[in-house]
């Protein structure tokens, strides 16, 4: 039994201040989570939004009208089906997935890759992608204590397979990401470097196809090829970004040691009876995806046509652009100064100066944009001369 003398001097070692570890959360909180900044996301009140990769266009009044009704039934007094079941198999169905596949759901991609990086990650371990690439990876990487190892693409964003190969090699990381297509840049890795990447992987590799819908390339049907291979795909480029559902397919023994850290009821029941509703009226959403398709071209040529920016080629429902040298931040606050909100990516990477990024939207918003670019290369030309 301690000693009253003894549980004084415990107590007091537990609550009084240790020199020199200033405040509270200083003592407490660790140095990574202390060195990271909150993600932010720019407001876009009154504002032409062009900055999430959403699809500009709403549900037509009879299709909404139907889910209405359907999701009014839904009883908001209980706790949702904690495994998703009736939207897995209505997505495996979808999907075309093989037998020996299974699915996963999770609010969103960003709760996907953070499952992932706490199954497999943490002191030691290494989470590799090529660079640059969608921010969460080396973010989520950074909050469960795992090293980032970011990969450099080439001049033209293009993955450095050697070099990738090489980060393995002497790296051994645990898990790879490849986004493919792309976020920012919009460029599509070819079948043959995901292959020689998932073949030379010790660890487990995660293609994030978040934005298949625009390029039609899937490895969905290579699941089964490779053991160390899940595919993870999002709802939100397709139109459904206010209900947060991604999905991870891959070998049931994979999904297995994902479940074990997936917290219950993660996807909550109106995005699980709404995303069965969207899948039964899939082809207004493909319709969606084949004319942004056909916006993303024509806006490309029209961007083209401007002096000093430089339109990277993309598989995505955005474009990644380059302004004149030293001028991409201040472009961006022009064009917010008109009314149009894009994605500034100047001072994010190092290979990202000057770049901006605008998703591809309507034909009408598609034209404010190109004006508003062009009046605000004007005003920064008139600014420097002056």
């Amino acid at each position: 039994m301690l000693s009253r003398q003894r549980f004084e001097t415990d107590r007091r070692q537990r609550t009084e201040p240790v020199p020199g570890q200033g405040n509270r959360i200083a003592r407490w909180v660790p140095s990574r989570i202390l060195e990271l900044s909150p993600y932010h996301a720019d407001s876009a009140d009154g504002l032409l939004k062009l900055d999430a990769m959403e699809n500009p266009y709403t549900w037509p009044s009879e299709i909404k009208d139907q889910w209405l009704q359907i999701i009014s039934t839904v009883p908001l007094n209980r706790y949702p089906d904690p495994q998703g079941t009736a939207l897995r198999q209505d997505l495996k169905t979808w999907c075309g997935l093989d037998l020996a596949a299974d699915l996963m759901l999770g609010n969103g991609s960003d709760e996907l890759i953070q499952i992932i990086a706490m199954t497999l990650g943490g002191r030691g371990q290494v989470i590799m992608a090529p660079e640059p690439s969608f921010s969460m990876y080396s973010m989520i990487a950074s909050v469960t204590g795992t090293r980032f190892l970011g990969v450099p693409r080439d001049t033209e964003f293009r993955i450095d397979l050697q070099a990738c190969l090489d980060g393995i090699a002497e790296h051994q990381p645990c898990c790879v990401f490849l986004a493919r297509p792309n976020n920012p840049t919009g460029s599509l890795c070819s079948n043959e470097t995901v292959h020689a990447i998932i073949d030379a992987a010790p660890g487990l590799v995660v293609v994030d196809e978040a934005y298949h819908a625009f390029c039609g390339h899937t490895f969905l049907d290579r699941i089964t090829d490779h053991d160390n291979l899940v595919v993870m795909r999002t709802f939100s480029k397709l139109g459904l970004a206010a209900l947060r559902l991604g999905f991870l397919a891959g070998p049931k023994n994979w999904l297995d040691q994902f479940n074990k850290v997936r917290l219950p009821y993660n996807v909550n029941t109106l995005t699980q009876v709404s995303v069965r509703f969207a899948l039964e009226h899939m082809e207004w959403f493909q319709g969606c995806a084949e004319q942004i398709c056909n916006h993303r071209e024509q806006l490309s040529i029209a961007l083209l046509g401007l002096p000093d920016v430089q339109v990277y080629p993309s598989d995505g429902n955005f474009l990644l652009m380059r302004m004149p040298r030293g001028r991409g931040t201040e472009i961006f606050q022009c064009l917010r100064q008109s009314g149009i909100l894009v994605k500034n990516l100047d001072g994010s990477h190092e290979a990202l100066a000057d770049c901006l990024r605008v998703s591809v939207s309507s034909t009408d918003d598609n034209q404010a944009f190109v004006a508003a670019l062009r009046n605000s290369l004007e005003t920064v030309d008139l600014r420097e001369s002056s």
